[in-house]
């Protein structure tokens, strides 16, 4: 039985544990269920009075609308003095003024990006231009980074939020903290932050994270929501090792998947024991929509990600070897025009009755079957 995301998000308010991880497909709902969560445990009237100083905030939280804080100036007339602008924000305002987390937010953005790559705050520290160092010790100044490294240095201004937080509320006395302004605080809600970073790095950012979690000794809590399978998985080993330093025991979380219904609805079930392979958990998507006959173009998409990931284990060329050499040819072409995002994303996802029965033989009579995939499935 489905719920709406409100019912969800109040599942996961009134729980007591200290993590909560959470995995979901993209589309299933991860930004709608941190707004849901956000309205529930801080409804906006409220948030406008924290503000305003007249209530402390209850809950932060990272996610697309985070990104939508910063904004480019391009100087589209002399096309020089390109800058990121800051929205004014109480929290980034006291990250970077008041707190002076400029130089651990550049070294953490060079540490996940080249340390060449520099970011440089203005004085009032609402816009941020960005320098590389070229060869001969030449630097280029006001460089337009890629939408990649830009996201990747929001969420380090995030982090060092975070990093804060946490530290402020581990001691112990109120009146010891430095501030008050997070004493009512209950939640950080973070969804995926990690779209941009390769697997070295993205590892390396969920064990940072992991870390910080497990250091917090005050009653905050944290739920992350991620489509990222490696990012889930570092998290779900992380979280499920003790740690005496700090405390901490693997019962203090709990892991979940969300899942959206065809109905609209959503269901949020519990992980198994282990982490997952993102590929079984495609395949399952995938199995699950030819039962139902609901077969979308984005499927197409995850036929060709189980497909390049079995090839590349076992040992092949090109994915196109694995399917049927008589029409080899045909499959390749139609799997190629469903997954481009041109067809998988801006048009239609209405798909062809001859294309539904494509993509089932694909499924059931060719990958299933012929690379003995297990069980996991009903190969009905």
């Amino acid at each position: 039985m489905g719920k709406t995301l409100t019912e969800i998000a109040q599942e996961l308010k009134n729980s007591e544990k200290k993590v909560q991880l959470i995995y979901a497909f993209n589309g299933a709902g991860k930004t709608r269920l941190s707004r849901a969560f956000k309205e529930l445990v801080s409804p906006k009237h409220e948030e406008e009075e924290a503000q305003d100083g007249d209530t402390d905030i209850k809950v932060l939280y990272y996610n697309a609308f985070t990104e939508d804080l910063f904004y480019w100036d391009n100087d589209l007339e002399k096309d020089t003095d390109r800058k990121l602008l800051i929205r004014p924000n109480a929290f980034t305002d006291w990250v970077l003024q008041d707190e002076g987390q400029e130089s651990n937010i550049i070294t953490g953005f060079q540490h996940y990006t080249n340390d060449k790559l520099t970011p440089r705050f203005n004085e009032d520290y609402n816009e941020v231009s960005f320098s590389i160092e070229g060869g001969n010790e030449e630097r280029i100044d006001n460089i337009k980074i890629s939408r990649g490294e830009e996201s990747c240095f929001i969420w380090c201004v995030f982090y060092s939020l975070l990093k804060e937080v946490v530290e402020v509320l581990n001691v112990l006395e109120p009146e010891d903290r430095p501030t008050s302004k997070f004493d009512d605080l209950e939640c950080f809600f973070i969804d995926d932050p990690v779209s941009s970073l390769d697997d070295n790095h993205l590892i390396e950012l969920a064990v940072d994270v992991a870390e910080l979690i497990k250091s917090s000794q005050s009653n905050l809590k944290f739920i992350i929501t991620t489509h990222n399978p490696l990012f889930y998985n570092v998290l779900f080993n992380a979280f499920n090792t003790a740690d005496s330093r700090y405390s901490y025991k693997p019962r203090h979380s709990v892991k979940k998947h969300l899942e959206k219904l065809d109905d609209g609805t959503f269901l949020l079930t519990d992980a198994k024991d282990s982490p997952f392979s993102y590929h079984l958990a495609l395949l399952t998507e995938l199995n699950n929509a030819i039962i139902s006959d609901d077969i979308q173009k984005y499927h197409y998409n995850f036929l060709r990600n189980i497909l390049e990931k079995t090839a590349t284990f076992l040992g092949y060329g090109n994915w196109g070897e694995l399917l049927p050499a008589e029409s080899r040819e045909a499959y390749c072409r139609r799997i190629n025009l469903y997954s481009h995002s041109r067809h998988s994303g801006e048009e239609s996802s209405i798909v062809k009755e001859e294309d539904k029965r494509v993509l089932t033989y694909l499924v059931k009579e060719v990958l299933i079957p012929q690379y003995h995939f297990h069980s996991i499935v009903d190969h009905k």
